[in-house]
């Protein structure tokens, strides 16, 4: 179990966590602005957050987390597909499973942590995705 471990935890990850920070700053910073200032909903906050980081994620990952030379549309396909899927299930189950934890709570409260729940879970995923099947070596 270790060696597996030890197979997906090396600089690359150190290097994903950074671009991590990174859309975490711009991405994040978009979603809690839209959300809460400006009373955006929580689907369309949270997608906003994805798509832009999304698109700085790609060219940091490329080209400085995998080192990736490939050019083609199928990489830039599993790319958005594993964005998606990753995005769909990271959301998708942290609304309903902090919405019944937190459920005394108001729905602005529920919001905020659904999303930084999501936020930790997608990382998870994502970072799995891309190494494993986007950017496999």
């Amino acid at each position: 179990m270790i060696d597996k471990i030890k197979k997906y935890v090396d600089i690359t990850t150190i290097k994903f966590l950074i671009v991590g920070v990174i859309n975490t700053i711009v991405g994040t910073g978009l979603m809690f602005i839209l959300y809460n200032i400006f009373s955006v909903n929580y689907w369309i906050s949270s997608a906003s957050n994805y798509v832009v980081g999304s698109i700085v994620s790609y060219f940091l990952n490329k080209y400085f987390t995998f080192r990736n030379k490939e050019k083609s549309w199928k990489q830039i396909g599993l790319f958005v597909l594993n964005i998606t899927v990753c995005y769909l299930l990271a959301y998708g189950l942290a609304k309903p499973i902090v919405s019944f934890a937190l459920g005394g709570f108001s729905e602005k409260v529920q919001g905020n942590v659904s999303m930084l729940a999501g936020m930790g879970l997608f990382v998870i995923l994502n970072y799995l995705g891309q190494r494993m099947l986007v950017f496999k070596k």
